[in-house]
């Protein structure tokens, strides 16, 4: 298990990683659909620091992407070496999962939006939004990977168990 959550913390830290270079590196348009209606109003426009920042952006989203396909794999790669059936794959990806999951709406919605000025720093045009303090504002799509999670968790642990 200590593996599991080892994982679980490296996926956690890297989805952090990714939030704060596409926040800070990356005005990128469709980083706003994940806030809410009044914040993405104001902050639709924003420009980068500077005139490289979104290749820099795209570097670390880039590699965020292939640290979670890493953190995967090697979960996968781990559970074979210790033959783990089914079920232990199973229980292995959905802590990880679920552990990321609830970090993004623990740490990252409910914290890191509405508690904290951590994107009024890099947005300040925001600053005063309603938004920051609607906890809850992307509940629907909360819940769709809430709902998607097992079944990703069941296809991944059957995809290891086949080796």
């Amino acid at each position: 298990m200590t593996v599991t959550f080892s994982l679980t913390v490296i996926m956690c830290v890297l989805l952090f990683l990714m939030i704060w270079s596409a926040a800070f590196f990356l005005p990128w348009k469709k980083l706003m659909d994940f806030f809410p209606e009044d914040i993405k109003e104001k902050a639709i426009d924003h420009m980068p620091p500077f005139k490289s920042a979104p290749v820099i952006g795209w570097i670390c989203m880039i590699l965020c992407m292939l640290g979670f396909l890493g953190v995967i794999v090697y979960g996968g790669w781990d559970g074979v070496q210790r033959n783990y059936t089914f079920g232990q794959f199973l229980v292995r990806f959905l802590v990880i999962l679920f552990g990321v999951k609830a970090f993004d709406i623990i740490g990252l919605d409910y914290i890191l939006i509405t508690k904290t000025h951590f994107f009024q720093h890099y947005l300040p045009e925001t600053e005063g939004c309603e938004g920051y303090h609607n906890f809850g504002f992307n509940r629907k799509e909360q819940i769709r990977q809430i709902i998607m999670l097992p079944f990703a968790a069941v296809l991944t642990a059957w995809i290891c168990s086949l080796f």
